[in-house]
């Protein structure tokens, strides 16, 4: 009997579902229907490769998903990294082996976490090795991969001997031990920090400095130091303290898996420490973590608490060196040298206290002799000061009265002038004003239109006339024409 898979590869054998009807089969026996298709190239991949029968693949991932907001699966789209379409680029040309890899959520969420704990984050251009089975998904008439395991040896020692590779690069320039040859300043206050503010490791640094007593002043650069973009951030971060007065650069980040201290094992993170014009240390994880970033750091510490301790420790030892022996020397000398001020000050109060006295005295006898002699000048002086006073009030009344009548007269003529202008006085003499309607003082007949209404006001009252016409005197425009110019 023939199998399945020869059925599929043998043009001459029967298919095993056909049409009979020769219309709907355009006439030829043997066609099979898209399903019946797919039947044949099922059972073929059945036969050659069972269902329970798990493969090994290796593939360098082109593509990849992450379902995890929506349905929880993983998909991927594996290149042959041995291939000339490989290395990351997308296949070239129609013999470019391909293959699509789907994980489902049950496989991949366990899987996507044993992988967070060792620090691997998969990504295009990374060259895996998965076990799975094959699949045939009809809808698209795709054979695509079932993943079931993957294999993380292979990972591990792949970023081992990158980790290395960076490591040789770095002293091959020169820069593996570049930042530990800079001086650290001997009182370290001022001190720059790239961390994530608000974390566990970023408070129990702070709380080593803070709750020491002395005055550190620390900037702090805020950074995430996890995720896509930590290593860029970290690195600007480093770079922009260089520029500032600081003593000393820390970069500090809690504990947690492999993936999340991965941002410091980053080639960038790596050349902007190296690179520091400022010392700088890194308080990096866990016991037992160690990063690139601490290899090429001036010193490392095994966690942010520990280097907080060391920087308090230095400043600490400083002050016992140069403040705190001063500081015991004069303690012993402080009681000797009180009772010899207080000796001098005694001393001092004596005699203050007899100059004063003798000062008092001397004062109060010059005071009695004065009192006397005002005593005596008093009443002489009363008198010439009356005599004197009357003299000046018998000459000040006559002054007034004079003043006082020269003043008056001048009133008068005042009073006598303004009476002349008075305006009733004017219209009792003969005169009159003549005023608008709405009291307006009309000053010349230029003004005036014919039919408007005029006030005339007169001593004894005042008439209401309306204008018939107006005669403009020509001389008189003229004169006043030559007077304007």
């Amino acid at each position: 009997m023939t199998s399945p898979a020869h059925r599929l590869f043998d043009p001459e054998a029967p298919p095993r579902r056909a049409s009979d009807d020769p219309t709907e089969d355009g006439g030829r026996a043997g066609v099979l229907s898209i399903g019946a298709l797919y039947n044949e190239v099922e059972d073929a991949l059945t036969s050659m490769f069972p269902r329970n029968r798990q493969l090994w693949v290796r593939g360098e991932i082109h593509s990849f998903s992450d379902q995890a907001g929506r349905s929880g699966h993983c998909y991927l789209d594996l290149v042959d990294p041995d291939d000339a379409a490989g290395g990351g680029q997308p296949p070239r040309g129609r013999g470019a082996p391909a293959l699509r890899v789907k994980c489902w959520k049950g496989t991949w969420l366990p899987m996507k976490g044993g992988l967070a704990k060792n620090g691997i984050t998969l990504a295009e251009g990374m060259v895996v090795v998965l076990r799975g089975t094959i699949d045939l998904y009809r809808p698209k008439g795709e054979i695509g991969f079932i993943l079931s395991e993957l294999d993380v040896t292979a990972l591990l020692g792949r970023l081992a001997a990158q980790r290395a590779q960076l490591l040789r690069k770095l002293e091959a320039e020169g820069l593996l031990r570049r930042n530990a040859s800079l001086p650290v300043a001997e009182v370290p206050l001022r001190v720059g920090l790239v961390a994530s503010p608000g974390t566990e490791g970023c408070q129990d640094f702070l709380g080593q400095l803070t709750g020491s007593g002395f005055g550190f002043s620390v900037q702090v650069v805020p950074v995430a130091v996890q995720g896509g973009d930590a290593p860029a951030r970290v690195a600007r971060a480093v770079r922009t303290l260089c520029r500032t007065e600081c003593d000393l650069i820390v970069v500090v980040r809690g504990g947690g898996s492999k993936a999340d201290l991965a941002s410091f094992d980053t080639e960038v993170v790596a050349r902007a420490i190296a690179g520091a014009t400022k010392p700088v240390w890194t308080g990096i994880g866990h016991t037992g973590d160690e990063s690139v970033a601490d290899i090429v750091a001036h010193r490392a510490f095994i966690t942010p608490t520990e280097c907080g301790h060391e920087i308090v420790l230095r400043v600490g030892q400083w002050w016992e060196q140069h403040v705190g022996t001063a500081a015991a020397v004069l303690s012993h000398r402080v009681p000797s040298l009180l009772a010899e001020a207080e000796a001098r000050d005694s001393a001092a109060r004596g005699r203050l206290t007899r100059a004063a006295r003798g000062q008092l005295r001397v004062h109060r006898e010059r005071l009695a002799r004065r009192a006397t002699a005002l005593g005596r000048l008093a009443p002489e002086g009363l008198a010439a000061r009356q005599s004197a006073a009357r003299t000046h009030a018998a000459r000040l009344g006559p002054l007034a009265s004079g003043h006082l009548a020269r003043e008056a007269e001048r009133v008068r003529s005042w009073r006598r002038l303004l009476t002349a202008y008075d305006v009733d006085r004017q219209l009792e003499r003969g005169y009159s004003l003549t005023l608008t309607v709405s009291g307006e003082l009309v000053r010349s007949a230029v003004g005036l239109a014919a039919g408007s209404e005029v006030v005339t006001r007169f001593a004894d009252g005042s008439a209401l006339s309306r204008v018939e016409s107006t005669e403009i005197r020509n001389d008189r425009v003229e004169e006043k024409d030559e007077e304007m110019s």
